[in-house]
């Protein structure tokens, strides 16, 4: 049946695969299907100037299709990796590294290397050196959720 549709559809059945490629990236971005839709769409492009060719058949028209899928999809890639270059936030995902340097006061002492301190609205665990509660301290590093912390001298 599927079969049937694409013979009868001829090269549109390109534009149509291209087509639903680009709203399936509109409904789930990730800056891929994006790609492969446009690869598509210049295999239709093409199967509409040589529809009628004896040579131009439904397995070149995969091959091309699959090589233009690769080819755009990393010169796309590659011309956005280096169009972005550098944030004007660039620790905006990266909460931990936008804490290293804060100062604070711990709430709970650090005992046996664990304790507690408050950061904006937040409570982090922190590691560091045994130290009485009210001490204030500074981030030194993280490792995921909890913070490492050195007295401020």
């Amino acid at each position: 049946m599927l079969i049937n549709l694409v013979a009868w559809l001829g090269p549109w059945s390109w534009w149509i695969l291209g087509m639903a490629l680009l709203a399936a990236e509109m409904a789930a971005p990730g800056v891929f299907l994006i790609w492969i839709g446009l690869a598509a769409m210049v295999v239709g492009a093409a199967s509409l100037a040589l529809w009628g060719e004896v040579w131009w058949s439904w397995q070149l028209q995969l091959v091309l299709f699959a090589v233009l899928s690769l080819a755009i999809t990393f010169v796309g890639r590659s011309y956005f990796a280096r169009r972005h270059g550098e944030s004007d936030q660039p620790l905006l995902n990266r909460r931990g590294d936008s804490l290293v340097g804060r100062t604070a006061t711990l709430v709970e002492p650090i005992r046996e290397g664990r304790g507690r301190i408050r950061l904006d609205d937040t409570w982090w665990s922190v590691t560091g050196p045994d130290l009485p509660a009210g001490m204030r301290v500074r981030v030194a590093d993280w490792t995921g959720s909890e913070l490492i912390v050195e007295p401020v001298a």
